[in-house]
Order: structure tokens, then C-alpha cells, then sequence
């Protein structure tokens, strides 16, 4: 087999005739070439050697073009015979009005497509010598937990002062570093409701006076987390709290529940465009309108630059 690199072989070669078409007078130029063609196609079919005569028309660029493909035996006869009947065909194209650009081209012309049997072995393949990636490993629980807590507990500084500016009963947030996981989304809002050191030089928790609803993000599903001091359980009931906030979402799970802490989740689902971190604003907002009806949260005044929502970018790291 011919080749023209170790890896590019080729055993057919076509002559290219190409000439460029007007479109004026309702395209006549463009019948004409085509009549020329008629005209010498079964001399050009009988040629020794011939696989395909193919035609191409573009009208865009006003191509014509005819694409004839012959083995590479048949094609150094027929270069012998100077292409017959080229030089005829390409005398009629130049004659006709509206025609310019008459050219010719050779190249090698190859069909590429692979039949089912062939495209699963190089799918195999392709599969088999792909770099595997390598599994993340997980990271050390301790320093995962480390930095949950360092989040909670700074988080709750924020909440106390943002709650003591407006005046708030109630606090919705969200929070990165638990990813979801609901027993570290559980710590980090203790470590929020932790009591104050004053003697610590970085203050740390503080808000376990204030209701908080809080959010995490996973991949698999959103975690939410209800909490409820003591002193306002009278006044909101934590499950109630939490149920109606999830149900608004399909796939929701409460995982746990008493009269202070309560957990639960919303599974993503890509079939129904439900992702935690598209979601989660608006669920937040949810939380807030609940408590508004039990007059726990500051009234709407219609005006949606006031509402309270408060999610990581709210807050400076």
C-alpha cells in the first residue's frame, strides 16, 4: 500500500475539477456546468478503474466541483491518458457564462468510517490505556472536624452581632465546611451556640440564644439543621420548623428531632433540577417566611434588597 508518512497510507487517488457558479439569471450558469457534466459523465464512469464520481455543489460559495476517485493503478493509466475527458469537460465549464475559476486537484481520497466491530475495539482500547484517575483520599477527620468547628465558632460571632444589629429572634445561614455531612453540620452550629470566652484573644460562638436554621451543601444532598434555644420552644416548635421548610422539595428525609436540634436532608436530583446549591436561597427564604406568619422575624416591607438572607459571601473570611 502507498504510503505518504508511516502512519498515513492510502490506496485511492482523485482528480478534482472545480469551477465557481453565478447565481444571476436564476442560477443558468450553474445548469450549464451541470449539462457539461451530463454530457461526458459516461465516458468519465467507464474510465478503468473508477470507484466513485461524486458532485458537489455549494451554495454558499458558489463551488461546483467533481470529485473523481480511482485506485492508485487505475489512476496512473488514467494520468497516462491525461485525464480524459478533462480537458473537454473543462473547456465547456470555461465557455459558459458565469463561470470562473476553473481549476483541478489531485489527492489521495480514503473512506475512514469504522463498522461496529472496529469502533468497539478502539473504544476498548481507548478505555484501557485512559490515565485512571487516582481517588482523592479522604481527609483526616480530625483536621476536617478542626476546621468545622473554627466555622462554627466564627460564624456564631457574626451571628450574634448581625442578630443584635437587627434585632433578631431567628437566624438563617448557610455554612461550606461540613459539605453536607449532618453530624459535622450538627457541630459546627454547636460550636456557633458555644458560650463565649471572654478571656480567649479570638472570640468564638456565641449565639446560642438565637434560633438558627442552617445550611450545608454536599453532592449527594442538601443538609439542613433547625436549631431552637430553650427559652423560645414555646413559642416555635423545631420539627414543625423544619418539616415545612423541607417539604417544599421532593426527596426530603428528617433524620432527627427534639425540642432544640432537629436534621434532616434533600437528596439531589438531576432528573428534576434539584441541586443544594441551587436550591438552598430559596429554602432560606422559606425558613424566614414561616417565621414571619408566627410573627418570629420582621415584617416584608416589600422591598426584596431587605430581606434577610444570609449565606457564605454575606459574611468576610
Amino acid at each position: 500500500m502507498p504510503e505518504i508518512t508511516k502512519s498515513v497510507k492510502f490506496d485511492n487517488i482523485a482528480r478534482e475539477w472545480r469551477c465557481k457558479w453565478s447565481d444571476e439569471n436564476e442560477k443558468a450558469s450553474l445548469d450549464a456546468a451541470q449539462k457539461a457534466l451530463d454530457d461526458v459523465l459516461a465516458d468519465l464512469s467507464s474510465v478503468e478503474g473508477v470507484n466513485s464520481v461524486q458532485r458537489v455543489v455549494c451554495g454558499g460559495c458558489l463551488d461546483f466541483k467533481v470529485v473523481t476517485k480511482l485506485t492508485a493503478a487505475g489512476f496512473k493509466e488514467w494520468e497516462k491518458a491525461k485525464f480524459a475527458p478533462e480537458e473537454e469537460f473543462l473547456g465547456k465549464l470555461k465557455a459558459i457564462k458565469g463561470i470562473s475559476t476553473v481549476e483541478t486537484q489531485t489527492y489521495t481520497l480514503e473512506e475512514v468510517k469504522m463498522n461496529k466491530k472496529d469502533i468497539k475495539k478502539a473504544q476498548e482500547k481507548k478505555e484501557k490505556e485512559a490515565p485512571k484517575e487516582e481517588a482523592k483520599p479522604p481527609e483526616d477527620p480530625a483536621k476536617k472536624l478542626k476546621k468545622v468547628l473554627k466555622e462554627g465558632g466564627k460564624r456564631g460571632v457574626e451571628i450574634e452581632g448581625a442578630a443584635d444589629m437587627g434585632g433578631l429572634q431567628f437566624f438563617c445561614t448557610s455554612v461550606d465546611e461540613p459539605e453536607g455531612d449532618v453530624e459535622l453540620l450538627k457541630k459546627c452550629v454547636e460550636a456557633m451556640n458555644a458560650k463565649s470566652d471572654p478571656g480567649e484573644e479570638e472570640r468564638k460562638g456565641g449565639s446560642g440564644h438565637i434560633g438558627k436554621m442552617v445550611f450545608s451543601a454536599g453532592a449527594e444532598h442538601l443538609a439542613v439543621l433547625a436549631y431552637v434555644p430553650e427559652e423560645k420552644q414555646s413559642e416555635l416548635v423545631c420539627e414543625e420548623w423544619l418539616e415545612k421548610v423541607l417539604s417544599t422539595q421532593p426527596g426530603h428525609k428528617i433524620l432527627s428531632s427534639a425540642k432544640d436540634y432537629c436534621t434532616g436532608t434533600i437528596a439531589t436530583n438531576a432528573d428534576k433540577g434539584i441541586f443544594p446549591l441551587k436550591i438552598r436561597e430559596g429554602l432560606i427564604l422559606e425558613a424566614n417566611n414561616f417565621l414571619r406568619k408566627k410573627g418570629l422575624f420582621p415584617e416584608d416591607d416589600g422591598d426584596d434588597d431587605d430581606e434577610c438572607v444570609f449565606g457564605d459571601d454575606d459574611f468576610p473570611s
